[in-house]
């Protein structure tokens, strides 16, 4: 077994590494004057199991061409199975036609990581759970909640929780999150006049006097999450913390989180924290680290993937 890092997410590549106390493959992953990317394996992979990891996070474009670009390189090298570890599956959000005359992007993604030479992909809290049947290889999807899960109940002390969606579409995440927690579950009716920008309709639940946990799979302008606060806190609720997987955290996101009245933000480092998350005191990063590294070491193994959330 081998593992690739590509550039988008080196310390978490480095944490997996370390995890499974095997060293990262050796390779340059560079660009030409023109930013043409150019990646070369420097050490023997002919007949391995190799592992590349690699979010395609911001900038989504570049990071994704150079998985393509690694996996092109390893399957020329004969490795003997390619698996493409994406922590965060950029495109994810464009799963179905939102109009006419707009594409299925996700789709197009799956097929060209497929085309490049990927046998099976590893990847975390997709954004739609059918995205896993746009691929025509296996596809392991795995959950952050174990990993959120805990920093809930080391946070919060049993207090009385609700797990709150943010809208009708993650019903199906907090609810699982409610269950591990055994706490009761509110939705947040949502209507998003245009992209980016959303406006909260009514609560469904009881939130008075209770400490809120908002749950997601991706933050990226916040102001879903914001908006979200403000409409429990007027509601009554004692607090409002938000669990994210993935904090994509573009454009003013953090300045945003941190004048709502959102008491903090738990994310993953699925995504390589910038500088202004790092410094930010009302968010928190969780490291996946150790739940990637199982996962891959059973793959390698041939064993079970689900059984880490039985």
């Amino acid at each position: 077994m081998k593992i690739l890092a590509c550039n988008s997410n080196r310390p978490l590549a480095e944490a997996i590494s370390a995890y499974l106390n095997l060293p990262l493959t050796k390779a340059s992953v560079r660009r030409f004057s023109d930013m043409e990317i150019f990646v070369e394996i420097q050490e023997n992979v002919r007949g391995e199991d190799v592992f590349v990891v690699q979010s395609t996070s911001y900038p989504a474009n570049d990071n994704l061409m150079e998985l393509l670009v690694a996996i092109d390189a390893l399957r020329r090298g004969s490795a003997r199975r390619i698996t493409a570890v994406i922590p965060y599956f950029g495109y994810a959000r464009q799963d179905r036609k939102s109009g006419p005359r707009t594409p299925i992007s996700a789709k197009l993604v799956a097929n060209m990581i497929t085309t490049a030479g990927a046998d099976r992909v590893l990847t975390m809290d997709l954004h739609a759970g059918q995205i896993q049947g746009f691929f025509d290889i296996p596809v392991d999807n795995l959950f952050a909640a174990p990993v959120l899960t805990k920093d809930i109940e080391d946070s919060q002390n049993g207090d009385d929780l609700v797990i709150v969606s943010p809208d009708v579409g993650g019903v199906v995440r907090a609810r699982g999150l409610a269950k591990r927690l055994n706490a009761d579950l509110a939705i947040i009716d949502k209507r998003r006049e245009q992209a980016g920008v959303s406006e909260v309709m009514n609560i469904i639940g009881d939130v008075d006097g209770r400490h809120c946990i908002l749950v997601d799979d991706i933050v990226d302008s916040a102001g879903t999450l914001c908006n979200a606060a403000t409409a429990l806190k007027a509601k009554g609720a004692s607090s409002v913390s938000s669990y994210v997987t993935h904090g994509v955290l573009s454009g003013g996101a953090v300045a945003r989180v941190t004048s709502s009245p959102m008491d903090s933000l738990v994310i993953t480092d699925t995504i390589q924290a910038t500088e202004a998350v790092r410094v930010s005191q009302s968010m928190k990063q969780l490291t996946i680290a150790p739940l990637i590294a199982e996962a891959i070491n059973r793959i390698s193994d041939e064993s079970s993937v689900s059984s880490l959330f039985e």
